[in-house]
Formats: C-alpha cells, structure tokens, sequence
C-alpha cells in the first residue's frame, strides 16, 4: 500500500514517516454497528474490485514473478496458519483491523502477531467509509485499534483502504473535492499520531471516479494499487510507481495475494521508515 510521484522505488521508499504501533492485539467487536454497514459483516480488501472490475481468469492470468509475495487477510480469513504461509513463500502481510468507527477485526490478534511471529514484514489496513464520519475520527479509531508503527524494520505504515462502497454509492456521496478533503484528514491525523503518512489501497478506475485528477497524494504516500490482471495497469494521478500490487483475491496464500515492488530490503527500508 503506497503512492508517490517519484520516479523510482527508492525514491518512494525515502519519504520518510516515524511512530510507535500498539504491539498488542485490538479489543475486538464481533459485530459492525456502523449504521452504513451491513450488520454482522466484515467487508474484505479486493471484493469490490473484482466485482466491479472484473479479472482475467485465473488460469490465463500470469502470476507475477518480481518483487516479494505477500498475502493481505481479514476476519474472514480466521486463525491463518502463518507457518504454512511462510513456507508458501509469502514474506509480508497486511491485516485489516477496522473499518469505519465501530468495527474492530476479532481474528486481529492473531493475525497481526502470527504473521510477525514467523518472521513476516508485518502492517495494518483500515477499510474507510467516508459518509459515516470524518477522516480524522476514523483515523484515531485506526490508530487506537492496531492502526500504528514502529520503526522495527518489520512494522509496514498505516495503510487506508478507500475504494467502492459496497454498502451505497459507489463515492460514498461525496464530491471528488470532498472525497481528497477527507483523504486529507484521515492522513494528516495518522501523519501526527505515528510519524508516518498512510499508504492508500485503491483502484485506479476507483480514484478517477471519486478523486479525479488530484495528484497531491503521489507525492509521500505509498501505493498499494488494486488490479487483477497481468499486470499493475496505468496508475492514478501523482504516482509514477506502485509499491505493493493486489493481483488477485485467491492463491496460494490465505486472503489476497500481493506482491511487493522490490526486494527484501527494500521492503524492510519502507517498515523502517
């Protein structure tokens, strides 16, 4: 999850943001009660992309080769078996730990600290539903809720999951003004509670729709682009490189398969900050 307008990768990398992440697992609430959500469901990072997007079959799809595998899981992932994971390859995960201001991932503990537990590269993603409340408000309920940092070289940046609705509108009914105005917020909020501006999962089709042409965002703020296809596509406005790419929702690893934009050691300079 990370956008830039630098041209290469370690450009992107060299932006730098600092915190500390809450090690321990989120208190966790089984059941949503935010009033755009359905209740008792936990929306997963890469279902509406599909379903709005669509994607090349998967046996024709080629798997890419560059870069480091990594996985991202929610609930609906239950208690991964980290250890199989990591033996399938994967060397970094990104888990979901909230959603909107009441949802809290119960599997979040043993998702967040199994993954680092085997060795992984480690961070957490919150799902945004703009039409419910500010981005600051979501953004503390992120960051009190396993939404931190911590320059371990292990710990990935905050990441903010923005794309279709899958409870209303697909822009959450807002305006492409309103839609980069809480953008804003919900960044410069993690920005002061962890030293670290967000990375941003989304589509490119999503961002043209609901954001448009703003390419502020490219500027210090890590990609993590959504596309299930042979390849990463064109990018939003402002980033001239993705960092993590989701290139499908089923795989060899538990939840969706991803792949970073680089080497291991990059991928830890970017935990590092």
């Amino acid at each position: 999850m990370r956008i830039r307008r630098c041209i290469t990768l370690l450009c992107t990398l060299g932006t730098a943001l600092t915190v500390a992440v809450p090690a321990s697992a989120a208190s966790a609430t089984t059941t949503p009660t935010d009033g755009s959500r359905a209740s008792g469901t936990d929306h997963r990072a890469g279902s509406t992309i599909r379903s709005h997007e669509g994607a090349a079959a998967p046996d024709t799809a080629p798997r890419p080769l560059a870069g480091v595998a990594g996985m991202d899981v929610s609930s609906h992932q239950g208690n991964v078996n980290w250890a199989a994971a990591w033996r399938a390859g994967a060397r970094f995960a990104v888990v979901k730990a909230t959603e909107g201001t009441s949802y809290r991932n119960p599997k979040y503990g043993q998702q967040y600290g199994g993954s680092y537990n085997v060795g992984m590269v480690r961070g957490a993603y919150h799902f945004a539903i703009p039409s419910s409340s500010s981005g600051a408000t979501q953004a503390n309920f992120f960051v009190n809720n396993g939404g931190g940092w911590k320059a371990d070289g292990r710990t990935l940046p905050p990441a903010l999951d923005i794309e279709y609705n899958p409870y209303g509108s697909i822009c959450y009914g807002l305006s492409r003004a309103a839609m980069a105005a809480w953008i804003s917020d919900f960044s410069k909020t993690v920005h002061a509670r962890t030293g670290r501006h967000p990375m941003i999962y989304t589509s490119t089709n999503w961002w043209k729709q609901c954001v448009g042409d703003n390419a502020s965002f490219g500027m210090n703020h890590p990609l993590w682009i959504a596309r299930y296809s042979s390849s990463p596509g064109p990018l939003p406005a402002g980033w001239a490189a993705h960092t993590i790419w989701q290139h499908d929702d089923s795989g060899r690893f538990p939840g969706d398969q991803n792949v970073f934009n680089g080497s291991t050691a990059q991928l830890r300079k970017l935990a590092t900050g």
